[in-house]
């Protein structure tokens, strides 16, 4: 598959991937262990592709999948992360990239995924950015070209990884959940409301798609910020 190089440039939105600048930092260990249990929580049918949602916006949702995406391509399999925020996305201010095509110009037949995907610094990590904003994002999300689309990608990829918008926010996290093999919501500790969390794991159960666990983002510990999963199963 032809892939397009990281075009890099200076961002002041760039945000910093500590599993890649720090792959020994306990932040990065977290993530590992993030990895490690969603493979346990997979054991009866193979993990290929995933979302990752949050209840509300700030929570720490893009950043732990990124970090997420690098840690398994650490690990020896390849992986695509795509931006799936057809609303505001942020994978491209994480990777540099320039966002004037992605996973919106896809779904409506303008590129291919060869045409899309971005090479990135980090081995087997691939990234589709959202491409530029349409004015129905959960119509694209539910069309049967982001099925085939999914299907294409994970006959060249181990790890699909979609970053998804809040999932009380808009319907879109509920329709991708619908075609992958499992999500992931993150929740911000002295942020996210429980009963926001609540509603939001309620919101995802309807889906084909199990709910695999829980992120707990930021929760402090010595001073510093840790990452801590959990299972909701």
């Amino acid at each position: 598959m032809a892939r397009r190089k990281n075009q890099s440039r200076p961002n002041n939105k760039m945000r910093h991937l500590i599993a890649k600048l720090n792959p020994k930092s306990p932040i990065t260990e977290q993530y590992r262990t993030i990895r490690t249990n969603l493979q346990f929580a997979s054991v009866d049918e193979e993990l290929t592709s995933m979302l990752v949602t949050s209840s509300g916006p700030s929570e720490g949702k893009s950043m732990t999948t990124a970090n997420l995406a690098v840690v398994y391509a650490q690990q020896g399999k390849k992986v695509l992360l795509i931006d799936a925020d057809l609303r505001k996305p942020t994978v491209h201010y994480t990777f540099r990239l320039d966002n004037l095509r992605g996973l919106s110009n896809i779904l409506v037949g303008e590129h291919t995924i060869e045409e899309t995907v971005n090479r990135t610094d980090v081995d087997n990590l691939d990234v589709i950015s959202s491409g530029p904003i349409p004015p129905n994002p959960s119509e694209l999300l539910a069309s049967r070209k982001m099925q085939t689309f999914l299907d294409e990608a994970k006959q060249s990829y181990d790890m699909v990884i979609f970053d998804t918008p809040p999932v009380l926010a808009v319907t879109d996290s509920q329709i991708l959940a619908n075609i992958v093999d499992g999500t992931l919501l993150v929740i911000r500790s002295k942020k996210t409301e429980l009963e926001a969390a609540q509603k939001a794991k309620e919101a995802l159960e309807p889906a084909k798609a199990k709910l695999l666990g829980t992120v707990l983002n930021d929760r402090e510990k010595k001073g510093s910020n840790y990452y801590y999963y959990y299972g909701t199963n």
